[in-house]
């Protein structure tokens, strides 16, 4: 049974702003959806592990994919009781998936555990796929040759644009198109809030929110 290691952020705030965040969560159930119906097994994970935070303007039951989730006790169980990602071995694992959600802004990018376990899986010739703010994650995975995983690299992610949207663009510590760029990334945008997914080779990514089913989809594909 092919598995994949689905990885939340643990911080629950944004930045000296004070205001809470967390991951949003239908860019975790939206991909989990495609691959429980694919027949394959998940294991939550996050930086600090226990507990992690949900955007509480995420959590819309009106959606059935979150409903059908949140009312899950086998969800509910790892949700609770997320592991650490340092304990996390990547041989346990065939594709690595990121969840975003303003959180993540803050503790993924300079996370050691996601650098270390993405490169891990990548180079063993597994996926790396992330979502909206979820490729904060690869800004600085380096391969074992020392280049950025993304340098080179066709992909997407909440664009600059859907930042200023959504007026973070003065609270989030960096832009994460940008960012992406610097590393050597072919950043491809599309319309603000459309459903765009971009695949390059192993590298799955997804620009916002309408994106992440068809970045569990894309995911499917490449491990079917």
């Amino acid at each position: 049974m092919k598995k994949i290691l689905c990885v939340v952020t643990s911080n629950n705030v944004k930045g000296a702003t004070g205001i809470p965040t967390g991951f949003w969560l239908s860019e975790l159930t939206h991909p989990l959806e495609k691959f429980s119906a694919a027949g394959f097994d998940f294991e939550l994970a996050s930086i600090k592990g226990c507990k992690p935070p949900i955007d509480k303007d995420s959590l819309d039951f009106t959606d059935p994919i979150n409903k059908k989730f949140w009312d899950d006790e086998n969800f509910q169980s790892k949700l609770a009781n997320t592991i650490k990602l340092d304990d996390a071995n990547a041989a346990d694992f065939d594709a690595i998936f990121f969840a975003g959600g303003h959180g993540v802004m803050w503790d993924f990018a300079d996370s050691t555990a996601i650098q270390k376990i993405t490169r891990e899986i990548y180079e063993r010739g597994g996926i790396v796929s992330a979502v909206c703010h979820g490729p904060a994650a690869l800004v600085n995975v380096k391969l074992s040759d020392g280049k950025f995983l993304v340098d080179g690299k066709n992909l997407t992610a909440f664009t600059n644009g859907e930042e200023a949207d959504v007026q973070a663009t003065d609270i989030v510590p960096f832009l994460l198109e940008t960012a992406l760029k610097n590393h050597g990334a072919n950043h491809i945008a599309a319309a603000n809030w459309s459903n765009h997914v971009v695949e390059d080779g192993r590298l799955v990514t997804g620009q916002n929110p309408a994106s992440a089913g068809g970045v569990g989809e894309a995911v499917v594909k490449l491990l079917s």
